[in-house]
């Protein structure tokens, strides 16, 4: 999980409000289609309990209704992520979706900001989506009291779907301090039994041909991962990308701008053999789960060493501290990157990208390795189960004209056929279906609905709308088509499929080999990220982190780039302690703490 500094309030220029105004406003009744939308999806893996649904009160007549083109609404959301653009008034499952719900949903994605830019101009334009998604801008908008309780509505027995989303204990994990639930997360919600393929979490990567070049080698630590890619790019120092074109090869990159440099900093909570609490690690060895602070372990300077000791031998990019995100993405899709560390859902986009590129073929698709500092530690980069991240979702804003639509509108959602038109498509069209009942895409059809025109004009996946991961209520199907297990292996590349089948591994969790297990029954506290996120500067522990991020952003570029590493990293434990990170790293133990005995008191 992205792990950053807490918002801050942003000098917002005239034109920046401007901007926020045009991306937002009021939905109403169009008689001609007017969209936007996004194909940017996150897989889930896991499985969740769910609470018992209340009467559904709505009639089958109502629930059969079709809206015709003067009945239904367009309704304005707005996702702090950055997203694709579907084709405006002309896509053909949007507008099949809101003949059966009554609205057409007008996405707008961020660009050109960070999410803290984008909602504080939002917030000072004073004109609001319907629906939003803030991202860690949340409370600022909770703050600002501009965000509709869920209570009445889960309540009311009219939205079944959106009331069973969560257990009640779950939902009650949400409410902010008033005692009132403001919005809902959509992803990490498994229905029916896990079926998730993909690891869709943090690893260092690699690229598949990398391992192949190497007879499938057996990579567990850090030295032998930057020990496989300084061999293969000194014996393949060019590379061509999809028109033909040679390239140097870039044997690592990572990524330092704005809230992603957790590309860079919060890896040695992993190579210690540690899970994914985000902003700190969570010693449960002992007595009583204790706070550490992952910044300073021996772990953390051994890993900023071995960058530095790559960064002068030319293994890691030149420009890694200073490339945007933008720059990221376009090098892995050129395919001459060989290996970074990420969230797999920060550059999912590459492996469309690589597929209609044709560079799939040439083993450029990246795997994961779930490494650690040393050899025979277990590894914990996969979370198994769903991860309930409470710190941010989908929220109704005030500025809704019909909130009782607009729950109705993620209510529908949830239900099968239009989960099953979200992301399989149009069946005979978009998915086949067997003798078995098994959903199924020939090459062709993969081809055509990953070709980003056919996109536009076609798919629409509302991806930060209310979702499910695992079994479709038919018993068959994967609601998520990769995580169709036969689906999965058939869309592989070649080169990836071969890499499969030389580890043994059925998926990607597969690949990565961490210790198979529930952390959400076995840590009652996980993620802790989820009280980090949220922090402001009300507490000292809140001044605390908003300075050790701040700190870490300007100091972690440089130890990789010293000419002096002993000498800089000193300087930067000199900086960072001047943050006074114990008064963090308390809180954080208090809030540990409070979770723990919360779980005991639940029994």
């Amino acid at each position: 999980m992205k792990n950053k500094a807490m918002k801050k309030v942003v000098a917002l220029s005239m034109s920046t409000m401007l901007m926020a105004t045009a991306l937002v406003g009021c939905g109403e009744k169009a008689e001609a289609p007017q969209s936007t939308g996004s194909d940017n999806t996150q897989t889930t893996s896991g499985d969740t309990t769910t609470a018992t649904a209340p009467a559904d009160t709505t009639s089958d007549e109502a629930a059969d209704k079709t809206y015709a083109p003067d009945e239904i609404t367009d309704f304005t959301f707005f996702a702090g992520m950055p997203g694709t653009e579907i084709n405006s008034g002309n896509n053909e499952i949007q507008d099949m979706i809101a003949e059966k719900t009554g609205v057409r949903l007008k996405e707008t994605w961020l660009t050109g900001q960070t999410v803290s830019e984008a909602i504080g101009s939002i917030i000072a334009s004073g004109t609001y989506p319907d629906l939003i998604d803030g991202g860690d801008g949340c409370a600022d908008l909770y703050n600002e009291g501009v965000l509709i309780p869920w209570d009445e509505y889960l309540e009311s027995g009219k939205y079944p779907n959106l009331t069973n989303y969560y257990t009640k204990n779950e939902w009650d994990q949400f409410r902010q301090d008033d005692g009132h639930i403001y919005w809902c997360n959509v992803f990490q919600n498994t229905k029916g039994a896990p079926t998730g393929t993909a690891h869709n979490d943090e690893a260092f990567w690699i690229q598949a041909r990398v391992l192949e070049w190497d007879n499938y080698p057996e990579i567990k630590t850090l030295d032998q991962y930057f020990d496989l890619l300084e061999r293969y790019a000194a014996a393949n120092p060019k590379t061509k990308d999809a028109n033909g074109n040679e390239m140097d090869i870039i044997p690592y990159t990572c990524l330092c701008d704005d809230w992603r440099y957790f590309c860079i900093e919060n890896a040695p909570q992993f190579l210690d053999g540690y899970p994914n609490d985000g902003s700190v690690i969570v010693d449960f060895e002992g007595k009583d789960p204790t706070i550490v602070d992952y910044n300073t372990t021996p772990t953390a300077k051994r890993y900023f060493q071995k960058l530095n000791e790559e960064y002068k031998k030319g293994i890691v990019d030149k420009d890694f501290g200073t490339q945007k995100y933008d720059d990221y993405i376009q090098k892995l899709s050129n395919g001459n990157v060989l290996g970074m560390c990420d969230q797999y859902w920060d550059f999912q986009q590459i492996n469309d990208a690589l597929l209609t590129a044709g560079l799939d073929a040439q083993g450029c698709n990246y795997v994961p390795l779930g490494l650690t500092i040393d050899e025979g530690m277990d590894n914990r980069w996969h979370t198994y189960g769903d991860t309930l991240n409470t710190a941010s979702g989908i929220a109704v804003t005030t500025s809704c004209a019909d909130p009782d639509l607009a729950f109705s509108f993620l209510d529908k959602m949830l239900d099968q056929d239009i989960m099953n038109l979200r992301f399989w498509g149009v069946e005979g069209v978009d998915y086949l279906v067997d003798d078995n009942g098994l959903f199924y895409r020939t090459p062709e059809i993969r081809a055509q609905v990953a070709d980003p025109k056919y996109k536009a004009d076609h798919m629409c996946t509302y991806s930060y709308l209310p979702q499910y991961g695992g079994t479709s209520d038919d018993g068959i199907n994967a609601n998520l088509p990769e995580e169709q297990p036969s689906e999965f292996y058939d869309k592989l590349a070649e080169p990836l499929k071969k890499c499969f089948d030389a580890y043994g591994a059925k998926n990607y969790p597969d690949l990565i080999g961490s210790v198979v297990e529930d952390v959400n029954a076995t840590h009652p506290w996980f993620p802790m990220w989820s009280y980090s996120n949220n922090l402001d500067t009300s507490t000292p522990g809140g001044v605390a982190w908003t300075k050790m991020g701040e700190t870490k952003h300007e100091w972690l570029p440089k130890i990789v780039m010293a000419s002096d590493f002993d000498a800089e990293w000193d300087n930067y434990m000199k900086a960072y302690e001047g943050c006074n990170p114990q008064d963090f790293l308390g809180q954080m133990q208090e809030e540990l703490d409070r979770r723990v005995e919360a779980a005991k008191n639940a029994g």
